[in-house]
C-alpha cells in the first residue's frame, strides 16, 4: 500500500509562477498513491481557475473516497475568516484534503487551537519583521478499510510559528488517541516531528525547499509497530515549493 503527503502550494510552480491544472494532475498521477494527504488546497479560488483541486486530484489518482476540509473561508492573503464547515456551496476556501482508493467508513474534522491575536514575527522570505495574522488550522480524520486492515488516518497542516505548532501537535495527538488504532498521521507539520510525536516515522527525507531540500517538514508517522516500510522517497515534482513524501508499506 502506498501512502503519500504533499503540500501542493495550490498547484503553483515556483519556477514559472503558474498554476497549471494539467501539470498538477500529472503530478498526482506520478505519485500513484493509494492514500494521499494534500495541504494548501484551493476551492473556487481565482488563482487556481476557480477549480476544485480536491476533485481534480481524486480523478487523477482514482480515489473512491475523498474529503476537503476548509481551514479558511475566503481568499488567503486578502479577505478571509475561519471556516466553520457550514459555508454555502460556491464559497471560496483553502485548506487540506485526504483522498483514498479504499472506502472510508467515516470522516471527522478536528479544529486546532489558533493564536487569537495578530503579532510581530521575523519572516525569512521577506527578510523582515511583519505583523502575522495566523491562519486557522485543522485536521481531517478517516477510518479507511485498506488491504492491510482498517486504519485511522489523519492529515493536517500545522502552524509555521515555532512553539505553537508543537501546541497544535500535542492537541492533535491527544484527540487521535480517542480514535481506534492503528493510526497514521500525515501532513506538513512545519517542524521535525519524530521525537516530539512519540510516533514512528515511516519515511525520513528532507522535503523543503523542493529544489535543494534541507529540512523535513512533511511527515508520515504511525503507532503501528507491525507495519513494514518497503520503500520511501521524496520526489521532486513540477509543482510546489515542497517535495512529496511517499512510502510503500506492508505487513509481514
Amino acid at each position: 500500500m502506498r501512502v503519500a503527503t504533499f503540500n501542493i502550494l495550490h498547484g503553483r510552480s515556483v519556477h514559472d509562477g503558474d498554476v497549471d491544472l494539467d501539470r498538477l494532475a500529472a503530478s498526482i498521477k506520478q505519485l500513484d498513491a493509494d492514500v494521499l494527504a494534500l495541504q494548501e488546497v484551493d476551492l473556487d479560488q481565482p488563482r487556481s481557475g476557480n477549480s476544485d483541486l480536491t476533485a481534480l486530484a481524486a480523478e487523477a489518482m482514482g480515489a473512491v473516497s475523498h474529503r476537503f476540509v476548509a481551514a479558511i473561508s475566503g481568499t488567503p492573503g486578502a479577505t478571509w475568516m475561519a471556516a466553520t464547515g457550514r459555508e454555502q456551496p460556491g464559497t471560496a476556501a483553502y485548506g487540506i484534503a485526504l483522498l483514498s482508493r479504499y472506502p472510508a467508513e467515516n470522516w471527522q474534522v478536528l479544529r486546532l487551537p489558533r493564536i487569537p491575536f495578530k503579532f510581530p514575527m521575523y519572516l525569512p522570505a521577506p527578510h523582515r519583521v511583519q505583523i502575522v495574522d495566523e491562519e486557522p488550522r485543522a485536521a481531517v480524520v478517516s477510518r479507511l478499510d485498506t488491504p492491510l486492515g482498517p486504519f485511522t488516518i489523519a492529515n493536517t497542516h500545522l502552524s509555521f510559528v515555532p512553539g505553537w505548532n508543537r501546541v497544535q501537535l500535542r492537541r492533535l495527538l491527544r484527540d487521535l488517541r480517542g480514535f481506534p488504532g492503528p493510526r497514521i498521521l500525515m501532513g506538513d507539520l512545519n517542524m521535525g516531528a519524530q521525537r516530539r510525536s512519540g510516533l514512528r516515522p515511516l519515511g525520513t527525507a528532507p522535503t523543503f525547499p523542493a529544489d535543494d531540500p534541507t529540512h523535513q517538514l512533511d511527515h508520515i508517522l504511525t503507532d503501528d509497530d507491525a507495519v513494514r516500510v518497503d520503500d520511501a522517497c521524496a520526489p521532486r515534482l513540477p509543482v510546489s515549493d515542497h517535495r512529496a513524501l511517499v512510502v510503500d508499506i506492508s505487513r509481514p
